[in-house]
């Protein structure tokens, strides 16, 4: 794995930000880390920062969607920060939707795209102050 693409942890979120041109073999390579660093973790989100990145190709597109893809099967969801416009453009000519991966212009939007998502997926815990029992209703119907 190249050292040039940092993978922090920021609360509940990994923070990858790519600040050059990634080659295939890096790309696979961060892949792989990624999804171990979201296993190891138990990371509800994952936040990939292109704010740096001044050219796409169609493998580096597809990746977004591979680690969106992969981020869900391991209970974690993706939004992409920072895209320029040369490259949602080069993105769009491709013929590349990123299904499944969340955008936001910047870091702060992004942070709280995840925050809504994880908080909505967020099994019900007694112990969170916004948990009332009285919402998981009476499963077993009373009386006779």
């Amino acid at each position: 794995m190249s050292p040039s693409v940092p993978i922090l942890r920021l609360a509940d979120a990994l923070l990858v930000s790519i600040q050059v041109d990634l080659q295939d073999d890096d790309v696979m390579a961060l892949q792989e880390e990624l999804a171990q660093k979201i296993v190891d973790t138990s990371a509800r989100g994952v936040i990939i920062d292109i704010s740096a990145v001044d050219i796409v190709d169609s493998f580096i597109g597809r990746m977004f969607s591979s680690i969106a893809a992969l981020s869900r099967v391991l209970d974690a969801e993706t939004v992409v920060v920072g895209m320029r416009p040369a490259v949602a453009i080069t993105l769009v000519e491709l013929g590349l939707s990123l299904d499944g991966v969340r955008t936001a212009l910047d870091l702060e939007k992004g942070l709280a795209i995840l925050a809504r998502l994880t908080r909505a997926r967020r099994p019900l815990d007694e112990d969170d102050p916004g948990y009332d029992s009285e919402d998981l209703g009476d499963p077993v119907p009373s009386g006779s």
